[in-house]
């Protein structure tokens, strides 16, 4: 059975880094078979993509995301990261680690976190 849990600060306040670390157990994070994803749920919205592990350079398509965002990957330790730079409280949300793999040229998710709570307040 593959788990992954996020860890990380429930509360941080505007203009701070929020740190999350995702610890993965059942499954090497060290291939490149799966991707290693961060999504976050805002209240009343949907679920957003905020990058992985395979595409670390790769700007989110969210424009509030796009350039403060860094993932990196720990092998020794089978996690990664999310760090997110300046945030507001629109970056409050509940945030995913989870995993998932090509599907016709789709993304499908098999594996989830249970998310932790991430409130930005000052």
């Amino acid at each position: 059975q593959v788990q992954l849990q996020e860890s990380g600060p429930g509360l941080v306040k505007p203009s701070q880094t929020l740190s999350l670390t995702c610890t993965v157990s059942g499954e090497s994070i060290a291939t490149n078979y799966y991707y290693w994803n961060w999504i976050r749920q805002s209240p009343g919205k949907g679920l957003e993509w905020i990058g992985s592990t395979r595409w670390s350079d790769t700007p989110s398509n969210i424009p509030s995301l796009a350039g403060r965002t860094s993932i990196s990957r720990d092998t020794a330790k089978n996690q990664f990261t999310l760090q997110l730079n300046t945030v507001t409280p629109e970056d409050t949300a509940i945030y995913y680690c989870a995993r998932s793999f090509s599907c016709l040229g789709y993304a499908c998710y098999d594996y989830w976190g249970q998310g932790t709570q991430v409130t930005v307040s000052s």
